[in-house]
């Protein structure tokens, strides 16, 4: 879920960078943040910690995404080998 509101996001902002977007600016962060919080709620079963580090959050969402995108990490958390987990 993270990974897609991130992807989504990351469109959202090419297209209304091309064509001024306007009021649907609003969309960006209800995108990536509305599919990240539906992911917690529904499936990990977790608070965000986007309300106690907002920024901390934000980076570590695009983190993960770059780090899906290059290999590093897995949709598969049991696959995950990451050292700071």
């Amino acid at each position: 879920m993270h990974f897609t509101g991130t992807f989504l996001t990351l469109i959202l902002v090419v297209v209304f960078l091309a064509t001024g977007g306007g009021w649907a600016w609003v969309l960006v962060p209800v995108t990536g943040y509305g599919f990240a919080w539906a992911g917690h709620a529904f499936f990990e079963k977790n608070k965000p910690a986007t309300f106690k580090y907002p920024l901390w959050s934000l980076v570590s969402d695009f983190r993960l995404f770059f780090e899906i995108l290059s290999g590093k990490c897995s949709f598969d958390s049991r696959k995950d080998s990451t050292p700071y987990r």
